[in-house]
């Protein structure tokens, strides 16, 4: 069903009306899988509310892999009207578990607008703006636009740092879960924190290397490389802490340097579930978007599919191929506008 933009978050000021098309899929509360507790079911029914409830997606139409920003991107010929139709059962399969999906028109100049998790992090009615690779600079002032007139308030990471938005910055709960080095500094990543009043958790994921063990430099963006460029390629936030339930985090332990498996073993009231290495690396794994109740996630990752049914969760799996050839996956597509 179709709707208007949501209203603006208290406190926020009107904002200049902007192109955005939401709507839901109506459905049932779904039935809990076999397996799954009486808890589990309960809370089902009583339609606890989600985790993720409601993001923003941007279509695939100027998706293109033009410049090579990150170490996924495939010479392979893109089939775009492919991307268009994953895209759409990507949206479609959020709807069917409860996600309420705003949708908006990519920037033309931009062939990275698909990605929306790296526009900005937003948490209550804030969101501080990314600061992108110079290919992908027009999504910025688009992005800005776009979610003033949604009604957040928007503030500017600082002058001269990166900042990939949620895709390099992933919250749960009072957490915020930080990546660096590649697409993000601490610097911004300590802004950010700050001013959305979140605890900051810095993490460092392990660089590309080449033949010689040097880290790999990008011939596009000029900075060093990963096959986890962004925190969301190496974790996933399955569920936030609750009263009497701890959070959720799925990781790839090889992904991260000793020091931040270190801190991610730390964490206070977060239970670990460990990702295989080909899994996150290869299939994109980690990069799933949950409601704390259902997982849409990678079609290609039986071990991390397991582990999550294991816990009652319902898991879901777009096919994907090309998506993929730009280096982002379904948790790329997406940003939380409200938790």
């Amino acid at each position: 069903m179709s709707r208007t933009a949501a209203p603006a978050p208290a406190g926020a000021s009107a904002r200049p009306e902007a192109s955005i098309r939401t709507g839901t899929s109506a459905r049932p509360a779904p039935a809990a899988r076999p397996g799954a507790s009486a808890r589990d079911a309960a809370e089902r029914s009583a339609g606890t509310p989600p985790f993720n409830p409601v993001v923003l997606m941007s279509s695939p139409e100027h998706f293109r892999t033009t410049d090579a920003l990150n170490p996924y991107y495939s010479e392979a010929a893109l089939d775009r009207d492919a991307a268009v139709e994953e895209h759409r059962e990507i949206r479609q399969t959020l709807e069917r578990v409860g996600v309420e999906v705003v949708s908006v028109d990519p920037p033309e100049e931009s062939q990275d607008g698909v990605y929306t998790a790296n526009w900005a992090l937003l948490h209550g009615g804030t969101a501080v703006m990314a600061r992108l690779p110079h290919a992908r600079r027009a999504e910025e002032e688009h992005a800005r636009q776009l979610l003033e007139g949604l009604g957040f308030a928007t503030l500017e990471a600082p002058a001269g740092t990166r900042f990939s938005g949620q895709g390099d910055a992933l919250v749960c709960g009072r957490y915020a879960l930080c990546g660096q080095g590649y697409r993000s500094d601490a610097e911004a990543q300590a802004f950010a924190c700050e001013a959305l009043g979140l605890e900051r958790v810095q993490l460092r994921t392990v660089p590309q290397l080449d033949d010689a063990g040097a880290p790999v430099v990008n011939g596009v963006t000029g900075w060093e490389d990963s096959f986890y460029y962004d925190i969301d390629l190496a974790l996933a936030v399955v569920a936030e802490p609750s009263e009497g339930s701890p959070g959720l985090i799925a990781y790839c332990p090889e992904a991260f340097d000793a020091p931040s498996r270190e801190a991610l073993r730390s964490l206070e009231g977060v239970d670990l579930i460990e990702v295989d290495e080909r899994e996150a690396r290869e299939h994109f794994a980690c990069n799933l978007v949950s409601t704390g109740h259902d997982v849409v996630m990678s079609a290609s990752a039986p071990r991390l599919r397991a582990a999550l049914e294991e816990r009652g969760l319902r898991t879901h799996t777009p096919r994907i191929s090309e998506l993929a050839k730009g280096g982002g996956y379904i948790r790329c597509t997406t940003l939380t506008l409200r938790r």
